[in-house]
């Protein structure tokens, strides 16, 4: 392809690969509102049901910067059809699990085929727009992975309603299909120019950490931050990543190159994803009890009031591309960040009774906000790459996502639980556990009881949210005043990474 004559075809180009990208973003929260029904369908235990989840993010996370580099040296056409085809494979073998062990099996397969699906998705795009076109593209891209973040929980909730819970995982066959067939014809091949060796003990060395890490922070949620087999794996985990780091800086051809993180229009850019993200998917954990635990509403019911968060980001993701060509990429992250920490002020006005104008209201910005900060930030990562290590940084920019969002669900989950359960320390000990528990106990109490209880459970429960949403705002907060003192405006010298200060 070359450099002065774009891909003809790269906007349905485009619409492929968001087909692919859609479908294993709908995968990290449409599975939730399934899990009752699994329990008593499999009779998984709740420990099963937490494998049931996290087996695929643990495998997505840990393979993320093996299945880049792949893609790199292989080409990233092949590496996106390959895990189209064990996600679609992985996907029908889950939707026909008979027990609760060969469904955590397919989830886990399922988790080999994102890993090699999104990082491709974003370098196919990197590398076949130009750079005038590029941010737009991106934008796109970051609105899709977005909306399918948002959706899923609608998706999820209706199937459940409609069909059955195999129905989860059996609708993404027909979309790995469409975007198979349309892939061949549509999407074009790319690799990097140098074939460089495979750094196979980095890919080893990063898979292991990753994992470790990822499976630490997801069990500190349940198990406890002070569980000893929690930091253990944290402590593991830190290690071996930081064993991925010497060992990248010394290697004759490293999977990725360390230098990267020198140049602050990807390091700083890294930090402002992670640290959205972060808030975004503890939040979503938060506010999915509130508004089915609190205001009473039903899965479907729930997850089509979380909508505005969609609809904020499908209008800002392409217009910040216009923002960040305007007033520069460190003013429009910036500007996203604060528009989260906003709205996340905003949610921390509501009560019990809600009202759902003012949560809609706040969705709708925090959705504007992740759209206006994630596309230009992940435009500046990307753009801090050479053709040769596209879909490596690309894994790069996933992987601060997922570890951001598991940090979020585990830390701020965990702060939610414990400051509720010291607000319902008068309760009976099963109603501390969690505001659900809590009305469950209530249904079996005498009215004026059972009143109190529910009553008393949804206060404790809003105040403990309020903590978190003001805390969520400081972080942001400390993103904005980060942002502002290291993310470049602009890049200095284009779409090089001759920017990367040389070791």
């Amino acid at each position: 392809m070359s450099s002065t004559t774009p891909y003809p075809r790269r906007w349905w180009a485009l619409v492929v690969l968001s087909i692919g990208l859609l479908v294993i973003s709908l995968d990290n929260t449409i599975l939730n509102v399934a899990l009752p029904s699994l329990s008593e369908d499999l009779g998984a235990s709740s420990g099963q049901l937490q494998w049931i989840v996290d087996a695929y993010m643990l495998v997505f996370a840990g393979l993320l910067l093996t299945a880049g580099s792949l893609g790199d040296r292989f080409g990233r056409k092949r590496a996106l059809t390959f895990g189209l085809v064990v996600f679609g494979t992985a996907s029908a073998l889950s939707a026909l699990a008979t027990s609760p062990t060969a469904l955590i099996a397919g989830r886990a397969l399922m988790g080999i085929g994102g890993a090699f699906i999104m990082p491709s998705t974003l370098s196919i795009v990197t590398a076949t727009f130009p750079s005038d076109e590029r941010g737009k593209a991106i934008g796109i891209w970051a609105a899709v992975a977005g909306l399918g973040i948002a959706i899923g929980p609608v998706a999820g909730g209706w199937l459940v309603e409609h069909a059955d819970w195999h129905w989860v995982f059996l609708v993404n066959v027909p979309f790995v299909l469409v975007a198979l067939a349309a892939g061949k014809a549509l999407v074009p091949e790319s690799r990097d120019p140098t074939q460089a060796r495979l750094d196979l003990p980095g890919a080893a060395i990063s898979t292991a950490g990753l994992a470790t890490l990822l499976w630490g922070i997801i069990s500190a949620g349940d198990r406890g931050w002070g569980d000893g087999l929690v930091v253990g794996a944290l402590g593991a985990g830190a290690l071996i990543l930081a064993l991925f780091v010497w060992f990248e800086r010394r290697t004759a051809a490293p999977m990725l190159d360390m230098r990267l993180f020198r140049n602050p229009r990807f390091s700083a850019a890294s930090l402002g994803i992670t640290t959205a993200f972060f808030v975004l998917m503890g939040l979503i954990f938060v506010l999915t009890q509130y508004l089915q635990s609190v205001l009473g509403l039903s899965p479907f019911a729930a997850g089509v009031r979380m909508l505005p968060i969609a609809g904020g980001m499908v209008i800002a993701g392409p217009l910040s591309a216009r923002f960040a060509e305007r007033f520069g990429t460190r003013l429009v992250v910036a500007s996203g960040l604060a528009l989260l920490a906003s709205s996340m002020a905003m949610l921390a006005q509501g009560g019990v009774d809600g009202p759902y104008a003012l949560i809609g209201g706040a969705l709708a910005l925090m959705g504007f906000g992740l759209g206006t900060a994630m596309a230009p930030a992940t435009e500046s990562i990307m753009g801090t790459l050479d053709e040769a290590h596209l879909s490596v940084g690309s894994a790069m920019n996933d992987a601060t996502r997922l570890v951001g969002g598991a940090l979020g669900v585990a830390v701020l989950g965990s702060l939610m639980t414990s400051h509720y359960g010291a607000g319902m320390h008068s309760a009976p000990a099963a109603a501390q556990d969690s505001v659900g528990a809590a009305h469950a106990l209530a249904a079996h109490l005498p009215d004026a009881a059972g009143t109190a209880l529910r009553a008393g459970a949804d206060a404790a429960f809003v105040d403990a949210m309020h903590l978190v949403l003001y805390i969520s705002a400081g972080i942001l907060a400390a993103g904005v005043a980060l942002t502002l003192r290291y993310l470049p405006a602009r890049a200095h010298r284009g779409f090089l990474r001759a920017e990367v200060v040389p070791a």
